[in-house]
């Protein structure tokens, strides 16, 4: 466990189990471990032959494909020669089984206005929105950018994409002029979709003024497509260049045929969050990726025809392309999707919602669950979650007390939880529990899905042994891989796939258990090297975390003349006054949790932390503070600037 072998030492442990409750075992899509460890085995041994199953099974093909995989490493094909459409793959082969006058979409706009659309009444506006986009000019490899709030008109102009073959790319709505530009740019977008603005907290933001700036800066761009949302009657729109959505995409026809795609056409291209510094342009293609997309939704969320499904992402990060469009929908579910905050007009709209309409699957994220931590249990007590079956974490892992609240408070300690680990880069979920199945451990992604092969290697690329710390690496090609960063092969090539021969590269360290669970333990620059011993933040983030007054932390290391580096935590606190007293409180609950070598140097005390508009904390900005350096790097997906010259208080 030494600094030279690369492994990590493992300090924090977690033995807390629960089984799933025996009544959804009966009818889980996986009901026995031995089902699971079959499909594995099948999926590991006989690769091709278990994907050519799949495919066939799952998805339409225009052209069946002539071989299932052709490639190595960094440059690979799946499905060669085969002729699909992601967008035929949602819609129109939901309506052959039947499912035409099933809801697709049930949607809630932040003040309180509805909208549900059947998978006909979905096709229909989708065939309408490729048809514009057709006349308007945009043909199959154009790249189209949108930058719009969570209305249907947000995956309706994603599947209208897919279904001519243009290549989307979708900006979060809340990203500034210089983002959306420098996105434009990268990836030569010729059209731009918007609204004229989106409700946020009560308030209007004004997203075609922000997009006008960044159409000064973006020469590719030729046209704006602009949904009318708020009503704002002065919005700007330049003749000629402009048009609004009402007037190009209604009166079309409501019959445009899918277009027939090659199986590695490129479907979308998705910049990463900026969390680990410039922000780069994923690409995924279609058939492999829409494959992974279904059935890693059908296997982890148990899916059932009657459930109502609701993933509170955002269609700007890869959860929101994954699992609310081309995961949920070519898999023919009822999806719930929310415009507004989770806490407007007051801390318990995710549960008036869960009530109203009755959500049976709930997928959020770690940073969600903290805030509710933090807002109180009395907004949880005053609705009725009973409809809950199934309870999911995706974007960071999940501190084990963040886990057990969510179990208790809002799962009823009946609900499974799946607590997902994924990229942006994998394009699907790629280690979870199988609810039916698996008896969780708080705070574990527990075990890998079929067709992912997982290897935790130390800096020389030789396996770790278990219990031991080490690089995340993914040994064998998966349908719904990444399959390039737009525009730059070197960096893809450099980033992903030189340091470890043969394998992917995550950017996360793991270890596994005995039992073969994995634990994620942070990215590969969060380790902090204490005094010979190489430390995982995540596990010093828990300790924390599991103190009463604790909502939520963050570690770093910074430079230390006698240590190497010394451990310096950011926490943001609830009923308690930040003072000296706590601060000492805090460091030996951690010395008491796991031990003196974990304990912090310095705890500093945070109204919020430094996040990406996703909600991942951005800990290479809290390296800077804590070393006392200038911040460097990019900010552009900073939620909010003014965290950070708060954070340089101490007293904060």
């Amino acid at each position: 466990m030494s600094d030279a072998s690369g492994q990590i030492d493992h300090v924090l442990t977690e033995d807390r189990s629960f089984p799933p409750p025996a009544e959804f075992t009966e009818r889980a899509v996986f009901s026995s471990q031995s089902q699971y460890e079959e499909v594995y085995a099948r999926a590991r041994d006989d690769r091709d032959g278990f994907w050519a199953e799949e495919a066939k099974q799952h998805l339409h093909w225009f052209e069946p494909f002539t071989k299932v995989f052709d490639g190595q490493t960094s440059k690979v094909r799946w499905f060669v020669d085969g002729k699909t459409n992601a967008s035929y793959n949602c819609l129109d082969a939901q309506i052959d089984a039947g499912r035409g006058d099933k809801n697709a979409i049930v949607w809630e706009g932040e003040p309180g206005d509805t909208r549900t659309l059947t998978y006909r009444e979905l096709r229909s506006e989708v065939c309408k929105c490729a048809a514009a986009l057709t006349e308007i000019g945009i043909t199959a490899g154009d790249v189209v950018s949108i930058y719009m709030p969570m209305t249907p008109e947000l995956p309706i102009a994603m599947l209208a994409c897919a279904r001519i073959g243009a290549i989307h790319s979708v900006v979060f709505a809340g990203f500034s002029s210089e983002s959306i530009a420098d996105r434009n740019n990268d990836a030569g977008a010729k059209l731009v979709i918007t609204a004229d603005g989106l409700y946020r907290r009560g308030k209007v933001l004004p997203l075609k003024e922000t997009v006008d700036e960044a159409l000064e800066k973006s020469p590719t761009v030729k046209n704006c497509l602009v949904l009318r949302r708020t009503g704002n009657d002065n919005v700007p729109m330049t003749e000629g260049r402009d048009l609004w959505w009402h007037d190009t995409v209604d009166h079309q026809s409501d019959d445009f045929p899918a277009v027939p795609l090659d199986s590695e056409a490129p479907l979308f291209i998705l910049y990463t969050s900026g969390s680990t510094g410039k922000p780069k342009g994923i690409l995924h293609t279609t058939a492999g990726y829409n494959l992974w997309a279904k059935r890693t939704f059908q296997w982890v969320f148990d899916h059932r025809e009657d459930d109502v499904y609701w993933c509170t992402a955002d269609c700007g990060w890869i959860t929101g392309h994954s699992y609310v469009v081309y995961g949920p929908m070519a898999a023919g579910a009822t999806c719930l999707m929310y415009e507004g905050a989770p806490n407007h007009p007051a801390e318990d709209r995710f549960w008036d919602l869960v009530e109203k309409y009755k959500v049976t699957i709930l997928y959020t994220a770690p940073t969600a669950v903290r805030a509710f931590i933090k807002w109180g249990d009395e907004h949880v007590d005053k609705h009725d979650l009973s409809s809950l079956r199934l309870l999911g974490s995706v974007g960071e892992g999940i501190n084990p007390e963040a886990w057990m609240w969510y179990h208790k408070k809002i799962g009823g300690e009946r609900c499974p939880i799946v607590d997902t680990w994924w990229q942006t880069e994998t394009g699907g979920i790629m280690m979870s529990p199988l609810p039916g199945i698996t008896a969780t451990k708080p705070g574990s992604c527990t075990r890998p899905l079929p067709g992912v092969i997982p290897s935790i290697v130390d800096e020389t690329g030789k396996d770790v042994d278990p219990n031991h710390g080490g690089m995340l690496c993914i040994a064998e090609p998966w349908p719904g891989m990444l399959r390039g960063i737009w525009g730059d092969e070197q960096r893809f090539v450099e980033q992903y796939w030189s340091m470890i021969p043969g394998k992917y590269l995550t950017g996360d360290n793991a270890r596994m258990d005995s039992d073969g669970y994995y634990w994620i333990m942070g990215r590969i620059d969060d380790v902090i090297n204490v005094s010979g011993h190489r430390l995982s933040t995540i596990e010093v983030e828990s300790a924390l975390v599991s103190h009463e007054a604790v909502c939520e932390a963050a570690v770093v290391g910074r430079e230390d003349a006698l240590k190497g580096q010394a451990i310096a935590a950011f926490v943001t606190i609830r009923g308690r006054e930040p003072n000296e007293e706590l601060r000492k409180e805090l460091k030996m609950h951690v010395r008491k949790q796991i031990g003196a070598l974990a304990q912090p140097d310095d705890i500093r005390f945070a109204a919020t932390l430094p996040k990406t508009r996703s909600g991942k904390i951005m800990r290479r900005l809290l390296r800077d503070v804590a070393s006392g350096r200038e911040v460097a790097g990019d900010t552009s997906t900073l939620e909010d600037l003014s965290v950070l010259a708060k954070l340089n208080d101490d007293e904060a």
